[in-house]
């Protein structure tokens, strides 16, 4: 989707920017302070019966939803598939453009846990709702922290909860879609779970790496059709995880045309 010449020239000009800029990053901390004590009282009133924080999670995403009303330079999209049961867990995977990924996804009108990395949890008051909300840990490089990862995955499909996961592993430097990992192709065998493939694009716009100020960007996540994994083993891993990249890739031809 394409930025209007007289909205990049209202609010892409180098005041405009900053300006805006500053107001969104303040909307931001004030929401996720406002944020907090919600979710809080959410998961202590569903605890009981909400065994895979499906609530307190749903509401946590929501967040990306108000910051992205109160932030004039950006308009996300969401199309295509529409998921008819939010508790039928599936294996979520995307390609990754940038840190505005993770606030265009969470407009999906479903909740799914996310496997991020450490340091994200280290964040004051981000990583206390990604604890509340069950999203899952990862150390890059730590073989431990990725058996323990893939444990939490299994534990949040088992509970009727879908996980995100960017198969790449880290944004693309270039906007070109990497070479995809077989962790996600890996799990949805493991648990029988369909691979449902999204398709990003106009994110990387968003906010460019080393920028703290936001660009004027209409950026879209497309929800594709899943793919059952039933009958399949452990041989079928690479076979998945290329069938699925090429479905991405060709959607994010379509998308930019």
């Amino acid at each position: 989707m394409a930025v209007s010449s007289f909205r990049q020239r209202l609010l892409g000009n180098a005041v405009s920017r900053t300006a805006l800029s500053l107001w969104a990053w303040l909307a931001l901390g004030v929401i996720v302070i406002i944020w907090v004590p919600l979710v809080f009282l959410v998961w202590i009133v569903t605890a009981p019966f909400d065994r895979g924080r499906y609530y307190p999670g749903w509401l946590f995403r929501k967040l990306c939803v108000v910051h992205t009303w109160l932030n004039p330079m950006w308009r996300f999209r969401t199309s295509g598939l529409k998921i008819d049961d939010p508790r039928r867990p599936y294996v979520v995977v995307a390609n990754h453009e940038s840190f505005a990924d993770m606030l265009l996804i969470s407009h999906l009108p479903w909740e799914m846990k996310w496997l991020s990395k450490e340091d994200f949890f280290k964040y004051p008051l981000v990583g206390w709702l990604m604890r509340m909300s069950g999203d899952i840990k990862l150390i890059r490089g730590d073989k431990q922290s990725v058996v323990s990862a893939m444990r939490g995955a299994h534990d949040r499909l088992d509970k009727k909860v879908s996980v995100m996961l960017f198969p790449e592993g880290t944004r693309s430097r270039d906007g070109v879609l990497g070479d995809f990992k077989d962790g996600a192709f890996r799990l949805a065998i493991e648990t029988g779970n369909p691979i449902l493939p999204l398709a990003v694009t106009g994110t990387r716009e968003a906010i460019a790496k080393g920028d703290w100020r936001f660009n004027v960007t209409n950026a879209e996540v497309r929800v594709l059709s899943p793919i059952d994994t039933a009958g399949m083993t452990a041989s079928d891993v690479g076979a998945l995880r290329d069938r699925v990249r090429k479905l991405i890739a060709a959607e994010l031809v379509t998308m930019k045309s």
